[in-house]
C-alpha cells in the first residue's frame, strides 16, 4: 500500500487531468444509477451529476474520489459503447465553462444596449 502511494507520487499527469469528468453524447433517459454501474469499476465516486434540461441532456459530470481513477476511467471510456451511443470523456475545464458564462452575459449586455439606443439588427421583412 505504501508503495503503491510513493510510486503514484511520483508519476507526474499532464496538467488537464481532474477528479471531475465531463460525459457527452450519453442516451438522454441514462440514470444516476446506470452512471455509477459504468464509472463506478474505476474507483470510487464522489458525485454525479446526470444533465436534465433540454441543454444539457445527454450530459454529465463524474467527480472521483482520486486522480489516478479519474484518468483511469478517462482513458477507458472515451468512445465506450452505451445504448449504440459511443461516450466522450473529457476532463473537466473550469476555464472554458467560465468562458461560456462570460459569452452568454456579454451577449446580454449588447442585447440591452442595443434595446437601450434602438438599433435592431434583425434583417427587415
Amino acid at each position: 500500500r505504501c508503495q503503491q502511494r510513493a510510486l503514484r507520487a511520483a508519476i507526474r499527469l499532464p496538467p488537464e487531468v481532474n477528479r471531475i469528468l465531463y460525459i457527452r453524447n450519453l442516451p438522454y433517459k441514462i440514470t444516476g444509477e446506470e452512471m455509477y454501474d459504468i464509472f463506478g469499476k474505476y474507483g470510487p465516486i464522489r458525485q454525479i451529476r446526470v444533465g436534465n434540461t433540454p441543454e444539457s441532456r445527454g450530459t454529465a459530470y463524474v467527480v472521483y474520489e482520486d486522480i489516478f481513477d479519474a484518468k483511469n476511467a478517462c482513458d477507458h471510456l472515451s468512445g465506450f459503447n452505451v445504448c449504440n451511443r459511443y461516450l466522450v470523456v473529457l476532463y473537466y475545464n473550469a476555464n472554458r465553462a467560465f468562458q461560456k458564462m462570460d459569452t452568454k452575459k456579454k451577449e446580454e449586455q449588447l442585447k440591452l444596449l442595443k434595446e437601450k439606443y434602438g438599433i435592431n439588427t434583425d434583417p427587415p421583412k
